[in-house]
């Protein structure tokens, strides 16, 4: 494959080691980066240090006493001027995201274009990262609260989402006032590589100081510096539930802050009425989608008994249509899976379904041949298990889809919380009651509900993340921002004695 994209992203040579933060840099270690599409060899990157670490985290903390003293809306310029460099390099990155991670290159454009919304949209928080007034019980006296940066925010970011989660965090964190350091995963590690060296050519036009943003590359240990790091206020983890424990409890233990975005496993009620077109559409691309690696990838159907046979027969029929292959050829609906482990991973979860009493009647599995020779494409699977099956209390990150039966709302709402992730969840109706009472506190419990569109993709303006074992985090839209900032509350005297509140005496006269 023809790989003119890199050069543009500034990776036409073999090692990538420079851009990790610091300039002129050796490494020990090397990381080596394949594309799943064809088993090709990219290129490698330098694994971080402990003793490179150390020396990034000083730079940054320096930047950051320069960072935090410029007004908001300039920060806010530098970030404009970030998101015009990505539409310039869209692309290019687009297909370098394809590539790298498998996705195919409309997707990829998709994360690419959900980076500049971010830009577009922390540009205007930059002015409107607001306070509150409040009335002293005091004569004399004004209160207020307002928002300082934290300082150092850790990035860890998986596979998936290579780049848009990054930016997510970064560009609200960078406009605060924090500085970043981000550890990309090792199974993307170009894609960081990249975004480090668009940004750098901004921050030097604008005279940023080195070690506003910074990117680390390593293992899970690279991840472990950052969180036990009492210089890092604030570590925002994506990936597995079982990293995130790991994060969260480590981050806790020395009193700093987590940021938490962790596994998925997201369900769509098709109620009687459901217009079919929105539950095939809905249903299939958020099974199939990005090969089913989405944090949002549609996981269960809670279908009404009165007309599961129908959307079954159509679901089956509609994944007779796929088209697997090239992420890069517009003509393929699914790219590979991430690597080989993946592949097993998936293929050991369908043995388990047949194993615990589960129906496979789209049974996916390896492909081979011609177009193939990565080892990384498979074909996607529907299940019929039941509502309470163990099978479908966890997620499988590949596209595994589980046909389930309910008979009224409530059970399917029950069947839909009855799990232990909490991340989004969709209902099909034309019923505004449904809808209404799938939104109620009574309702989904996930952090992100839908009526009538699936579970899978988001819009930067809301904000994004779950509720139980999906970590209980927020990043990107809203009041999300307030997450990368401490809050201050000023009481200001300005009168001539100190009156004591709740009216309290101290006389020392």
């Amino acid at each position: 494959m023809k790989l003119d994209f890199l050069q543009t992203l500034g990776l036409e040579a073999t090692n990538y080691g420079s851009s990790t933060g610091l300039h002129h840099m050796t490494f020990d270690e090397l990381i080596s980066s394949s594309s799943p599409v064809d088993g090709q060899h990219i290129g490698k990157v330098g694994s971080t240090s402990r003793a490179q670490y150390d020396a990034i985290i000083s730079k940054a903390q320096e930047a950051f006493k320069v960072w935090r003293t410029i007004p908001a809306p300039k920060r806010g310029e530098v970030v404009r001027q970030y998101g015009e460099k990505l539409r310039e390099h869209k692309e290019s990155l687009g297909k370098l995201v394809s590539y790298e991670m498998g996705k195919s290159y409309q997707e990829g454009l998709g994360e690419v274009q959900e980076m500049i919304d971010i830009c577009d949209f922390a540009v205007g928080l930059s002015r409107q990262l607001y306070g509150l007034t409040m009335h002293s019980e005091r004569p004399q006296h004004r209160m207020y609260e307002q928002w300082h940066p934290l300082g150092i925010v850790g990035i860890i970011s998986a596979f998936n989402f290579p780049v848009a989660v990054w930016s997510w965090n970064a560009m609200i964190a960078l406009v605060c006032g924090d500085v970043v350091v981000w550890k990309p995963s090792e199974k993307t590690p170009l894609c960081g590589v990249a975004c480090q060296n668009l940004i750098a050519d901004v921050l030097e036009a604008n005279d940023v100081p080195e070690g506003v943003v910074n990117l680390i590359n390593g293992d899970y240990k690279v991840g472990e510096y950052m969180s036990t790091d009492k210089r890092v206020p604030l570590v925002s983890a994506t990936g597995s539930t079982r990293m995130g424990r790991i994060v969260g409890a480590t981050v806790a233990e020395r009193m700093g802050r987590s940021l938490l975005e962790l596994g998925g496993n997201n369900a769509i009620i098709v109620e009687p009425d459901a217009d079919m077109n929105l539950v095939l559409t809905a249903g299939v691309f958020g099974a199939v989608g990005t090969c089913g690696q989405r944090c949002t990838s549609t996981r269960r159907l809670i279908i009404h008994s009165s007309i599961y046979d129908q959307v079954k027969e159509k679901l089956v029929n509609a994944y007779k249509q796929l088209k697997i292959g090239d992420p890069l050829d517009a003509s393929n609906h699914i790219g590979p899976l991430i690597d080989t482990d993946a592949v097993k991973m998936y293929t050991d979860a369908i043995a388990r379904v047949k194993s615990t009493g589960g129906s496979m009647l789209v049974e996916g599995g390896v492909l081979t041949g011609s177009g193939y020779e990565s080892g990384c494409y498979v074909s996607p699977s529907i299940a019929e298990v039941a509502a309470n099956a163990e099978v479908a209390q966890h997620e499988t990150f590949a596209p595994l889809l589980y046909l389930m039966r309910y008979s009224d709302l409530d059970e399917a709402i029950d069947i839909q919380n009855n799990v232990p992730q909490g991340l989004s969840s969709a209902i099909i109706t034309n019923s505004m009651r449904s809808a209404e009472q799938f939104l109620s506190a009574a309702g989904s419990d996930c952090g992100i509900a839908n009526v009538n569109i699936g579970t899978s993709g988001a819009e930067i303006g809301g904000a994004f993340g779950g509720e139980k074992e999906t970590g209980g985090g927020r990043e990107s839209g809203s009041d999300s921002w307030k997450a990368y900032m401490r809050r201050q509350t000023n009481t200001i005297n300005y009168g001539k004695e100190v009156p004591l509140a709740q009216g309290i005496k101290f006389d020392l006269g």
